[in-house]
């Protein structure tokens, strides 16, 4: 059963589990059994059509948007496109970043092949100091919690700005560190990405209201907590703001 954080008579919004895509891949090479389809998968649960408003990939969880009809996904997607919803990511990333930043740098599109400018503001919740060697360069490794807040939407934005200021997300196979990566799954027990949509604030034009969402922590970043709380700089924080 697919969590469900809110439901109406015109859209629900889940917590998408890790492994799942939100609709049937584009290309017919990449095969997906129906049962890790969410579009499906929420269609046999609530008995109802649904429509994708927006997109997570594979190996991100978290607040995810689908419409019932195609009016509501319509309405919902132009919110999307003119920036007028707050999306608001959890990401384990490798190393000591700053306290707060923004990455500004263009990414080019998975379509076109274009740049197209890209825009992600972050700060961090916490950092820790494992007191052993991951790879070859450090005696130590350093990672952070960062809070990520996108100011775009392009395909694996959060993945690759913080790859391009090596920074990359723990658990990223293709942007990644494999060394960083094989550590946490390995001797932390945190299997796949870990990158977290935790908040969806968007106006529901139908209610007349905003809402926001907010997914709980799940077993994955519970065991993350655990690990950051051992030893934390500065204290250990995952308040939202």
């Amino acid at each position: 059963m697919i969590p469900i954080l809110y439901e109406d008579d015109r859209c629900v919004v889940v917590d998408k589990p890790r492994t799942f895509h939100v609709h049937p891949p584009e290309t017919r090479d990449d095969k997906v059994p129906r049962s890790k389809i969410l579009l499906y998968v929420l269609r046999d649960q609530l008995n109802s059509w649904m429509y994708p408003v927006h997109r997570l990939d594979v190996g991100t969880t978290g607040v995810l948007i689908m419409a019932k009809d195609s009016e509501a996904a319509s309405l919902l997607s132009k919110e999307f496109q003119k920036k007028e919803v707050e999306k608001i990511y959890w990401s384990v990333v490798r190393g000591f970043v700053p306290d707060e930043g923004v990455i500004d740098v263009p990414l080019q599109s998975d379509s076109s092949g274009e740049m197209i400018p890209c825009l992600t503001s972050y700060r961090t919740l916490a950092r820790t100091e494992i007191q052993q060697p991951v790879g070859k360069r450090f005696p130590t490794a350093r990672y952070s919690w960062v809070e990520a807040r996108l100011g775009s939407g392009r395909f694996h934005q959060i993945r690759r700005h913080f790859n391009r200021i090596s920074h990359p997300v723990i658990g990223d196979a293709q942007h990644g560190d494999s060394h960083h990566n094989r550590y946490f799954r390995e001797s932390v027990g945190v299997r796949g990405l870990c990158l977290r949509a935790i908040r969806l604030k968007f106006f529901c034009p139908w209610k007349n209201e905003e809402l926001r969402l907010e997914a709980p922590v799940d077993s994955q970043w519970s065991q993350i907590q655990d690990l950051f709380a051992k030893q934390s700089h500065p204290p250990f924080s995952i308040q939202l703001k």
